[in-house]
């Protein structure tokens, strides 16, 4: 029980993460110093999306799962969680790429913003 419950919590915590990662900038419009925390993540889960690699968070959970009992899954968190309600033929490599472009795009996008707010100020 104990490990389907941090295993779900890893679930929480990483679908939090890549929610922070896509719209997390829309928070730094509001509070300036979310930034500190918000340029990591989203070089972070650029990076991830870009070389196809798999967050650590995908392992431990599926590991979790395993120790509590629950069958584990393949591939990451992306092609597991995400894909299956809005990708539901599968996720390319390209698209997995279009993903990690767009989440960069919209938070150049959103700093851009910022940064005018900023220079306005001034």
């Amino acid at each position: 029980m104990l490990y389907r419950l941090l295993a779900d919590t890893t679930l929480v915590v990483h679908l939090a993460f890549v929610i922070f990662v896509v719209l997390g900038g829309l928070l730094v419009l509001r509070w300036r110093w979310v930034a500190w925390l918000h340029v990591p993540a989203v070089l972070w889960g650029t990076l991830v999306e870009l070389t196809g690699r798999v967050c650590p968070l995908t392992p431990l959970e599926v590991r979790l799962r395993a120790l509590g009992g629950e069958q584990g899954y393949q591939g990451g968190f992306i092609e597991h969680y995400v894909t299956s309600w809005i990708y539901p033929e599968g996720l390319t490599r390209e698209l997995q790429v279009v993903l990690g472009i767009a989440a960069l795009t919209i938070n150049i996008i959103v700093y851009a913003l910022v940064i005018a707010r900023a220079r306005r100020a001034q």
